[in-house]
């Protein structure tokens, strides 16, 4: 078992707490990088649609999972993102100043929304936020211009310098290198004063306002930076789904991000990732459960919102910190064995909330 000993303040902000996690996740970018280059084209497309959900997942868990914000309208900062970069990039416009656009365009309509809410709390936050993604979904319908309305509209394909990214590869590094750069920022500001009072709030509003925590600046802010990562999302998102229509950004987007949120574990940038990798696999083997279970079950419509919805149920009874803290779990029994604890793995009765920073 690795035991490290704090010795300077540094240590407490470094992103590597020691050299096994430089290694590990040295060998995870080399293994990203190689992957197109050894697997098929179609699973190198499914796995930038896995980066795009990790950078959606990443949005909402710096609102809910550190900041303690509900949200159930993640859907309509996504779409505003895309079609804002979509009606950018249609008019000329280069990627990335596009796409940054998008972002700051979503940005606004989260301060926008966040300002009349942040007065309120839990689920009338959830449901103020959820108000607000069926409003944007009708507003995708009227306005023709922005969004073509029903009919929808094609999204180019992504430029750099004038060479179009045709390849499934070139768009799988495109959004690995974004999703990097992102998770990189919001390590970053967790560390700083920013997200520590993000935290603070979300422990104890009352105990943070004591420490000098402006609780309705942050909560803005929270609210501004999550659109912004939400909107960087849409726009890559825009380009692979093709062809945006107003159907695809519903209420049931905003949940699913919450159950990524919920699944993969709150308060922590691994969730989001395994909370990703969930929600791109479980359709797929849903898909395969299909072939062997009864036809009665099979063909019911209603199958794959079921099977979602008992999974959360499952992860909040079973294992509240989602598949992060699984995988936390797992490392500490094989960093003890075989001198591990059985007890150490009990469920314990009660958490300290801050428990859930990791």
């Amino acid at each position: 078992m690795r035991i490290i000993f704090k010795t300077r303040y540094d240590q407490d902000i470094n992103l590597a707490p020691h050299g096994g996690v430089v290694f590990w996740y040295s060998l995870l970018a080399i293994a990203l990088v190689a992957a197109p280059l050894i697997v098929a084209p179609f699973y190198v497309g499914e796995v930038s649609f896995l980066f795009i959900w990790s950078l959606a997942g990443l949005s909402l868990m710096v609102l809910t999972g550190y900041a303690g914000l509900i949200s159930i309208g993640h859907a309509a900062f996504i779409g505003i993102g895309a079609y804002v970069h979509t009606y950018l990039i249609r008019r000329g416009v280069p990627f990335a100043p596009s796409l940054l656009l998008a972002g700051l365009a979503a940005t606004v309509a989260g301060v926008v929304i966040a300002v009349p809410a942040i007065r309120m709390r839990g689920l009338y936050l959830a449901i103020a936020t959820l108000a607000f993604s069926a409003i944007a979904q009708e507003v995708f319908v009227r306005w023709e211009v922005l969004t073509g309305g029903s009919r929808g509209v094609a999204v180019p394909k992504p430029q750099f310098f004038g060479r179009t990214i045709e390849s499934e590869t070139g768009f799988y590094y495109l959004c690995l290198s974004i999703l990097v750069v992102c998770i990189l920022g919001v390590l970053n500001l967790l560390r700083a004063p920013t997200g520590r009072a993000w935290i603070a709030l979300r422990d104890s509003e009352i105990a943070a306002q004591s420490m000098g925590v402006y609780l309705a600046g942050y909560k803005v802010l929270a609210f501004a930076f999550s659109a912004f990562l939400a909107g960087i999302a849409g726009g890559l998102f825009a380009h692979k789904v093709g062809y945006l229509t107003p159907d695809i950004f519903t209420p049931i987007l905003s949940i699913q991000l919450l159950m990524l949120v919920m699944v993969g574990g709150i308060g922590s940038i691994h969730g989001a990732i395994f909370g990703a990798i969930f929600l791109v696999l479980l359709p797929t083997v849903i898909a395969l459960l299909r072939d062997y279970l009864p036809a009665a079950i099979a063909q019911q419509p209603a199958l794959e919102p079921g099977i979602y919805g008992l999974i959360l149920v499952f992860v909040v009874l079973l294992e509240p910190q989602g598949l992060n803290g699984l995988w936390r779990k797992i490392k500490f029994f094989f960093s003890q064995f075989p001198m591990y604890k059985s007890a150490t793995f009990k469920r314990q009765k009660t958490y300290m909330r801050t428990e859930r920073l990791q």
